[in-house]
């Protein structure tokens, strides 16, 4: 895992290059690459060996804006063993800056030696006209180049390093070892003594190797299909690769600037809680800081825990979807640890220009107040956060148009709908939040019991959205709501009272569940179409002039996936409904060709009124593709709801063509999605691999955890036994490493069977069942010992 290696051979001439390159495990941000260069001929040779990695040493904005101007920053000095690249300034127009920033391109030879010159500057090494594909250097064999101990200033630079000629005889190989460092901070240590011989560079491949097999070995899957199994270890990494690259700056993801976004740190959270869990509590703790008082977010998460930026591009902006996540990924880790006191925590509120769910600008605000909110006293102000996630639920439920459904705001989880703040409008976020408030009264029930609470504290302030306790709104009226919310916003505008009030747990319950209810209801009621073709499904979204999106149309029916995912998983869609569902599902929006089920039908039109996404060409991205991560989370939703059959058929049809690679052209894994060529795109960006692995672990094989204690529901379909009826799963539960094995003896289908007995490391175990799954005593798991992996087996019949 992570590491490359390319063979590439002449044949008529009889040489032959292997190039192997990976990044170590280590404190320095170094890329190591070891060539080796082969005599497969029958005759020997004399070698000249060049290499050249390119140095730009700026900003990537400069390739398009003062790229002459910033290279004349440019101070390259030849080393000893390579070229260093540090530019006098960072060039920035708003404010020129002392640059501390060094790039390092370093190089030896097997036997330890040295470069014998070096090609530093780049249009020196490529020559009139040349390219690094085809430099005057290298074909004329000039040797024009210098020697260690030179600084040249006011170029563009290259790490083109010439090592001495050398004789190959037949069947001889000579290894080469370059480094590429860059630091903000080069120590004063020979970096080339560190990493530029052959036995650091195996050395420290091992290490890798064995870094990231630790990393995939927390989840395994053994199953029926061994392929299937192998890819789904590709598909486990992902979400610890976009957390250290985030969503940016990768050459094929064109997604701009920035890091990583909100939405994507509590997706990938839900990865990390079934791999890595102990770090989670804290990185959930440190990001419930980006919630504002308002119930938005900052939407780009800083270097450091707990620091945030309102937006990458400096738009004041709301997607409506971001207060959802964080209540999705905090369950997961109640359920599987049981810390219900981490609600209870205390935590600080964002603080920006920005107030009104960005729709107003405090003139007063400034950056030396800082980016916490604030008492009337002038203290940070802090809640728990059960209170974070309160006041991001209770806020956007008042915060309707004119259909009563939620306002898309600057968007949803699509980020193509972004044209439609107006009057847009998005039932199957509405949707979510309302499953999200009948299940946090679910958990606050479990509180009250587990903990012997009656009541917790809330700011003053947020008892104006706990309406049914003091004053009830009309929920059917959409100006009331909009009023309500309002006088809401203008109590928090600029800080808060720093009062707080206790509420009784009854009170607060009882006020969810009322909008929950609500929500589920008024969906039902009038958010369910049927067409002129017989098919029946929920409608999505409202456009920029109020007129509902889907449904039969003048250029052709119209059907989004988003728009039966949520009402699936969120139990608003009946068992009946489902089944219509995935009928039309299956007429309008599947397609074999490009992996399942696309994100949309064609619109036929550039829908200025709903959002950039329907002028991307059909088929592309937010417009049609097969979009993975709405797939999979359509395969989630199906098996949540015991449709496991049809939730596999969506899962395999993404793998198969995934693992095609003459179709998708991808390395193993999930891209974010499939263009209409059937190609994969964006394949570190995409969220779809934490969902698709959450999927796998809670849905198919059904390790799940209820308040702490565990829960078997396992949803195998009967093709995923192996001949000996058997599929296994090797993860963590409790900090303990478990194989659970189920065996399905008389290869029983999905719906068909239940768990009749469990043995683990050949002691029989009790346990209790909780509808269709079983729950197993937290206790019996922590008193295993740590440090084994312990044998579940879990017979089914």
């Amino acid at each position: 895992m992570l590491y490359h290696q390319m063979t590439r051979e002449n044949k008529s001439l009889g040489i032959q290059s292997e190039i192997t390159n990976f990044v170590p495990v280590s404190d320095d941000q170094v890329e190591l690459m070891k060539v080796t260069i082969k005599n497969t001929g029958k005759e020997k040779k004399e070698i000249k060996a060049t290499s050249a990695i390119p140095l730009y040493g700026r900003s990537a904005d400069n390739l398009r804006d003062h790229r002459h101007v910033t290279s004349l920053l440019n101070v390259i000095m030849t080393e000893k063993d390579g070229i260093d690249l540090t530019p006098t300034l960072s060039f920035d127009e708003r404010g020129h800056r002392i640059n501390n920033v060094s790039y390092k391109v370093l190089g030896r030879c097997d036997e330890g030696k040295s470069p014998i010159g070096f090609y530093p500057v780049y249009e020196d090494f490529i020559g009139e006209g040349g390219s690094l594909t085809w430099p005057e250097a290298i074909l004329e064999d000039k040797d024009n180049y210098v020697e260690a101990g030179k600084i040249i200033e006011g170029y563009e630079a290259v790490g083109a390093l010439k090592f001495e000629k050398f004789i190959l005889e037949p069947g001889d190989e000579k290894s080469f070892v370059l480094a590429i460092i860059s630091s903000e901070k080069l120590e004063e240590k020979d970096f080339a003594d560190q990493y530029c011989s052959v036995k650091a560079f195996e050395q420290y491949l091992k290490a890798n190797n064995k870094y990231w097999e630790n990393l995939i070995d927390k989840v395994t899957f053994k199953s029926n299909d061994n392929v299937f199994d192998q890819w789904m270890k590709w598909v486990t990494i992902q979400p610890t690769l976009r957390r250290l690259f985030g969503n940016s700056f990768l050459p094929h993801h064109d997604y701009g600037r920035g890091g990583r976004g909100w939405r994507d740190l509590w997706q990938d959270a839900l990865a990390l809680l079934l791999m890595d869990p102990e770090p989670v509590r804290d990185m959930l703790f440190n990001s419930f800081a980006g919630v504002r008082i308002d119930g938005s977010n900052a939407t780009i998460i800083g270097s450091k825990p707990g620091e945030f930026i309102a937006d990458r591009n400096g738009i004041s902006r709301v997607w409506m979807d971001h207060g959802a996540w964080p209540f999705l990924t905090t369950k997961l880790y109640i359920n599987r640890s049981g810390d219900l006191d981490f609600l209870l925590e205390q935590q600080s509120y964002f603080r920006d220009p920005l107030i009104h769910r960005s729709n107003k600008i405090d003139e007063n605000w400034s950056i030396e107040v800082g980016n916490q909110l604030l008492d009337e006293e002038n203290n940070v102000y802090q809640g728990t956060l059960l209170e974070h996630i309160l006041v991001q639920h209770l806020s956007v439920f008042f915060n309707v148009g004119e259909h009563n459904n939620l306002k898309l705001e600057g968007g949803d989880w699509n980020d193509g709908l972004d044209m439609a703040e107006d009057k847009g409008e998005s039932v199957p976020f509405t949707a979510l939040y309302g499953s999200n408030m009948l299940e946090l009264a679910e958990l606050l029930k479990h509180m009250k019991k587990e903990l012997s609470m009656d009541n917790v504290e809330l700011a003053k302030e947020i008892l104006i959205l706990l309406d049914t306790v003091n004053t009830p709104v009309d929920y059917s009226e959409v100006k009331q709501k909009n009023l309500h919310l309002n006088k809401y916003f203008e109590s928090v505008a600029n800080k808060v009272s720093g009062e707080k009030e206790e509420v009784l747990l009854d009170d607060l319950i009882k006020d969810l569940e009322r909008k929950g209810q609500w929500i589920v209801n008024h969906i039902r009621e009038n958010e369910w179409i049927k067409n002129k073709e017989g098919y029946a499904w929920y409608n999505a979204y409202y456009d920029n002039d109020g007129d509902r999106l889907e449904g039969d149309h003048e250029k052709g029916v119209r059907m989004t996936l988003t728009g039966q995912v949520f009402p699936i998983m969120g139990n608003v869609a009946t068992e009946d409904e489902i089944k219509d569902i995935t009928k039309a599902a299956d007429q309008y929006l599947k397609n074999d060709a490009v992996g399942g089920y696309r994100l949309n039908t064609p619109l036929n039109e550039v829908k200025l009124n709903l959002g950039r996404a329907f002028g991307f060409a059909y088929g592309e991205k937010e417009n049609g593709a097969m979009f993975s991560h709405m797939a999979v989370m359509y395969g989630n939703a199906l098996y949540q709801r015991n449709f496991a059959e049809k939730g596999f058929k969506v899962i395999d049809s993404i793998y198969n063509h995934c693992k095609d690679f003459e179709k998708s052209r991808i390395y193993p894994g999930i891209p974010e999605y499939i263009d209409k060529r059937g190609r994969g795109l964006y394949h570190f960006l995409t969220g779809s691999a934490s969902w698709l692995l959450l999927t796998m672990v809670n849905q198919v094989y059904g390790i799940q955890g209820k308040l702490g204690n565990l829960k078997l529901n396992p949803k195998l379909v009967a093709s995923q036994f192996d001949a000996d009826n058997k599929a296994s799963i090797t993860t963590y539960f409790a900090d303990r490493k478990l194989e659970v094995t189920y065996e399905n003896k008389n290869r029983k289908a999905v719906n068909n069977y239940t768990v009749e007995e469990i043995i683990i490391n050949g002691e029989k175990v009790n346990f209790e069942r909780d509808h269709q799954s079983v729950l197993i005593n937290r206790d019996k798991i922590t008193d295993l010992k740590l440090a084994k992996c312990h044998k579940v087996l879990v017979t089914l019949n």
